[in-house]
């Protein structure tokens, strides 16, 4: 992913405050011959944005103007999950190719359409998709949510991903595992 994109041509930037359909609109004025999209769809308030380094400027000055609570640049390596990441896609394409893959025992909401599957050949063409496209997380907790999932455990050090989907809908309940102590708690939680 990092040769995709030279370092420092890229950027990402977090945005705070404002409607996705805002700010898809200042990204697309702000890309020019550029590009500057969302990446990641976190929640009703939180959007992060990328493509290339004057673009993402651009569009935070103008979403600054627009009332955003607050648009600052991340620290990142890279401008993930937009089209300049299309180099690295194509490399994983290949790579994803030689695998088989089985059909899902259990249905998948892939965060490139926020919507389950079940085929093994969507699964890779999610997975090859998603290096480009943005993580629509919001979009992909809410299916959940309508399909009837009231339980979130996060697997991993921290609880973001636990803090975002409560600013999306507070009524599920969010268990967190990152030791062998929360993997027990989460168990028992989930036993009751």
């Amino acid at each position: 992913m990092q040769e995709a994109t030279p370092f420092g041509t890229g950027a990402m930037a977090a945005i705070l405050g404002s409607e996705l359909s805002t700010v898809e609109t200042a990204c697309a004025e702000a890309a020019g011959d550029e590009v500057c999209s969302p990446a990641n769809i976190n929640s009703p308030g939180q959007i992060v944005i990328a493509g290339n380094s004057a673009a993402v400027d651009r569009a935070i000055q103008l979403l600054k103007e627009r009332g955003a609570k607050r648009a600052v640049r991340l620290n990142v390596s890279a401008p993930f999950h937009c089209a300049l990441m299309m180099p690295a896609q194509e490399r994983l394409a290949v790579d994803l190719a030689r695998l088989e893959f089985a059909d899902l025992n259990y249905p998948l909401v892939t965060n490139v359409e926020a919507l389950p599957i079940r085929s093994g050949a969507v699964a890779r063409d999610s997975l090859t998709r998603q290096v480009s496209s943005p993580v629509r997380w919001m979009q992909s907790v809410q299916e959940m949510i309508t399909n009837g999932v009231q339980t979130f455990v996060e697997v991993g050090p921290g609880k973001v991903l636990s803090g975002l989907i409560r600013q999306i809908d507070r009524s599920v309940r969010c268990i967190n595992v990152e030791d062998s102590e929360s993997a027990k708690q989460a168990l028992n939680a989930l036993a009751t």
